[in-house]
């Protein structure tokens, strides 16, 4: 008895640690973005001092717009993409040509960003691309979609594939029956690939560096280029907001998720 009292109080110590590490900085951040001047270890009182300063910098809110517009594109279209083509990996019988797609597929996501960006700038300027919106757009394309493919790829393994024969049989269309079969059972990864795409797309500074022109700029570029003339409090009200917009859209996916499996069955 006196071992589980001790092992549930060391995982509930071990637990709250490890969210007080990784979520402190984060709460301090918030805190911060509320204080009445420009400091970060002295709190003089409540403002919203910064967030109007926020949303009176014109080059700032068009650098969030950039990132959350590519973000979203990035996302949808590599969700797409990297579905069907975890879909036609999964249709390989041969499982070396399998294993070789699939080294090849996880080769992006374990190479450095430096030479993704590099490369990608390389060839944009090779195939005289000019550097801008289009390139950044497509280059966040291309390092989302295997974060797709492997979040998709373990649901197909565990589809049954008679549910769909099943589905041919009793006379429905492929796409019909793809739709209705298939999607519903790899639904979660899907919508995991998409969340991941999202996130790596508004985090990304590397690669946005080496593939934007023109003046395009995501929030990860404007902040890096202003914050060496010194830190400014705007940017503490502008991670507060996209952290509670993201915390936000978890929540609704989750709960969604949450009301879909405790639905009551209609078969009985």
């Amino acid at each position: 008895m006196k071992k589980n009292i001790f092992k549930s109080l060391f995982e509930n110590t071990y637990l709250f640690l490890m969210f007080l590490f990784l979520y402190f900085p984060i709460v301090m951040l918030m805190i911060f973005s509320f204080n009445s001047v420009k400091s970060t270890s002295n709190w003089e009182g409540f403002s919203l001092r910064w967030y109007e300063q926020m949303f009176s910098d014109d080059a700032l809110l068009e650098a969030f717009a950039n990132t959350i517009t590519i973000g979203i594109l990035a996302a949808v279209i590599s969700c797409i993409i990297g579905t069907a083509a975890a879909i036609g990996i999964q249709g390989y019988r041969s499982k070396k040509a399998k294993g070789l797609i699939n080294a090849l597929t996880n080769l992006p996501m374990v190479s450095s960003e430096l030479v993704m960006g590099v490369s990608m700038m390389i060839l944009f300027l090779y195939v005289k691309i000019p550097l801008g919106y289009a390139t950044l757009l497509m280059s966040h394309i291309t390092f989302c979609v295997p974060y797709v493919i492997v979040s998709v790829l373990p649901k197909l393994v565990q589809l049954d594939t008679g549910l769909y024969e099943a589905a041919l049989d009793l006379g429905a269309k492929p796409f019909y029956a793809f739709r209705k079969v298939v999607i519903p059972e790899i639904k979660p990864g899907v919508i995991s690939g998409l969340l991941i795409s999202f996130t790596l797309s508004i985090d990304d500074f590397v690669i946005s560096f080496f593939t934007t022109g023109n003046g395009v700029s995501n929030l990860s570029i404007y902040i890096y280029s202003s914050v060496r003339r010194g830190v400014n409090p705007m940017y503490n009200a502008l991670s507060t907001i996209m952290f509670v917009l993201v915390a936000l859209l978890l929540f609704m996916i989750n709960k969604r998720s949450g009301n879909k499996n405790n639905a009551p069955s209609i078969i009985p």
